[in-house]
């Protein structure tokens, strides 16, 4: 996909870019693979703000994605390329011999007519799905399952990938995006290719009614808030943290500070840590 600039016609518009939707083949989605997505707010069942800055928002429905790629042995005909307000990567909407529907991430390349197939030993080709123990290294993979037949977890956004590094007894080792270097189950599943739509981390947002669209509201800087509503207000004119780290309004530790629990079990899987 490429990227489109505008005329600086206004204030909001200098400097915005957006995507020119080249891949998107068909605009309406499928009907029965659509759900209703009921708005938060941020807030949990309690009422709670567990998540703040959240709010407002276009109205949107929840595509029901496959992530799990557990129709054996049945050839799918990729019918449409679709956008998808719930994700930056595109979706594609699967006809399957059978006459079922479904809907998954758009990989990078793959086009309308294209035919995937997803089973224990099928073709190392872009779309289809199989487990790990049968792709070759070198290969790069996204969609990957963390627990067999639990459905894809890794490697979903736009443009994103792993590379098969490698098996070892019952694991595979793959090297994320992020540099990390981890051991996944053989038996877990992912799907041949690249994540598609990778120019979308390109994408200039320009004017804060965009955010807003989004269902993102505006976050205000500690610094310029009172001390009694957060650690690093107060002071006359711009003062600094004026403490050792910066901390969030409740006085915990923030920005930068690893919150990855120490004692977790999947540690053991993880052979090299992400890039710093």
């Amino acid at each position: 996909m490429a990227i489109k600039t505008y005329k600086p016609t206004t204030s909001g518009r200098r400097g915005m870019s957006a995507l020119v939707n080249e891949e998107i083949t068909k605009t309406t989605p499928e009907k029965s693979l659509l759900v209703t997505l009921k708005k938060t707010g941020g807030r949990t069942n309690q009422g709670k703000i567990t998540l703040r800055h959240r709010g407002g928002g276009a109205k949107r429905k929840y595509r029901v994605i496959d992530f799990k790629r557990d129709k054996d042995g049945i050839i799918g005909t990729i019918k449409s390329i679709e956008y998808d307000p719930n994700r930056t990567a595109n979706i594609a909407l699967v006809n399957y011999a059978d006459g079922e529907k479904r809907y998954i991430i758009a990989p990078k390349d793959i086009k309308v007519g294209d035919q995937i197939i997803s089973g224990e030993k099928v073709d190392i080709k872009i779309g289809n799905a199989l487990p790990l123990g049968n792709i070759p290294e070198g290969t790069f993979v996204h969609n990957i399952e963390l627990k067999a037949g639990k459905g894809g977890e890794l490697a979903r956004a736009a443009g994103a990938s792993a590379q098969v590094l490698g098996h070892e007894s019952k694991y595979t080792l793959l090297r994320l995006k992020s540099g990390e270097v981890r051991k996944v189950l053989n038996t877990c599943r992912a799907t041949i290719g690249e994540v598609g739509n990778i120019d979308h981390e390109l994408i200039n947002i320009g004017k804060a009614g965009r955010k807003r669209h989004m269902g993102i509201k505006p976050t205000v800087r500690g610094s310029v808030m009172n001390p009694n509503d957060h650690p690093h207000g107060g002071g006359e004119g711009r003062a600094p943290v004026g403490r050792k780290n910066p901390v969030t309004p409740w006085g915990k530790p923030a920005l930068g500070v690893k919150t990855r629990d120490k004692k977790k079990a999947s540690n053991k899987l993880i052979v090299h840590r992400r890039k710093k």
